[in-house]
């Protein structure tokens, strides 16, 4: 009995493992009207965060959306806003901040956005387009930082194109940096 107990525990250790890996390994394209980004997400350092950002995705949430703030030598932002400049509602519950998972705000590196909370995140996320390690967790009581929870691994021309494109105040919200043509996101696809 004790043998097949052990067998047992074994062979769901083994699936429970192969699983993970597998999420490990997910990728997501960003298809927007200037070309594809190509991410890694790393599940394994960022769970709960990447979990949020694929059911955001399989939502069609970020469909339409636009990278509404851009900032060179900063960042590019986007999964909030549509189009027309409209705040589009989000689905979900925001998440746990897990940006004391070690990883640094790395030039081409995906973090998400939040409020001055910070457990406020919910479906905005930005693109390094520097090294941004300011926006790092340092400890929990000084400030938790960015959670920074994939990477570009194809596309960062994409991502240098965007970080260049003229800006001004959209005049329908008054937001600061919003690219004077829009840069559209017309997809996100979760890669198995």
């Amino acid at each position: 009995m004790k043998k097949l107990l052990v067998l047992i525990i074994v062979l769901l250790g083994g699936i429970i493992m192969n699983n993970l890996n597998a999420e490990e390994n997910v990728k997501a394209s960003i298809i927007t009207n200037k070309g594809t980004i190509t991410l890694e997400l790393f599940a394994d350092k960022a769970p709960k965060t990447v979990e949020n950002f694929v059911k955001y995705a399989e939502d069609k949430f970020y469909d339409g959306t636009v990278f509404h703030r851009v900032i060179n030598n900063f960042m590019i932002q986007g999964g909030g806003f549509t189009v027309e400049g409209e705040h589009k509602s989000d689905t979900f519950e925001s998440i746990q901040n897990e940006a004391d998972n070690m990883l640094s705000n790395e030039t081409g590196t995906i973090a998400m956005a939040r409020t001055n909370n910070p457990h406020s995140a919910t479906s905005q996320f930005f693109i390094n387009v520097k090294d941004n390690e300011f926006l790092d967790h340092k400890d929990k009581k000084r400030g938790w930082g960015y959670c920074v929870f994939g990477k570009v691994i194809e596309g960062m021309d994409i991502v240098t194109t965007i970080k260049a494109v003229p800006t001004h105040v959209n005049p329908k919200n008054g937001m600061q940096d919003w690219p004077v043509d829009d840069i559209i996101i017309d997809e996100v696809k979760i890669i198995e």
